[in-house]
């Protein structure tokens, strides 16, 4: 069992930055691949970011290439989103998802774990 937990969303003006971290606890945090999602209201959750257990393997969707930073620290058994050149179309809630699968880790259906999300708002 992992239990996830995500902090540092907030209000943020267009342009600017925000870094989202998900603290685990639990079972052998190094074994899982670990995965960010976002949803906005009336849509489907959306891939944003995913991170090889090594974190020696990133993937991101064309929507955040270069803008978005996956990371990790097995030490402090967290995973980190670092969001610059933030827009209004990212405004969603962000869920961390935790999986035991190194594959397919662009859909949700792959993690075995989430959080309770943490609200972005990005104004204009």
């Amino acid at each position: 069992q992992v239990q996830l937990v995500e902090s540092g969303g907030g209000l943020v003006q267009a342009g600017g930055s925000l870094r989202l971290s998900c603290a685990a606890s639990g079972r052998s945090f190094s074994s899982y691949s670990m995965g960010w999602f976002r949803q906005a209201p009336g849509k489907e959750r959306e891939f944003v970011a995913a991170i090889s257990w090594s974190g020696g393997i990133t993937y991101y969707p064309d929507s955040v290439k270069g803008r978005f930073t996956i990371s990790r620290d097995n030490a402090k058994n967290t995973v980190y989103l670092q969001m610059n050149s933030l827009k209004p179309e990212d405004t969603a809630v962000y869920y961390c998802g935790a999986g035991i699968a190194s594959y397919g880790l662009r859909y949700a259906r792959n993690y075995d774990y989430w959080g309770q999300g943490t609200q972005v708002t990005v104004s204009s």
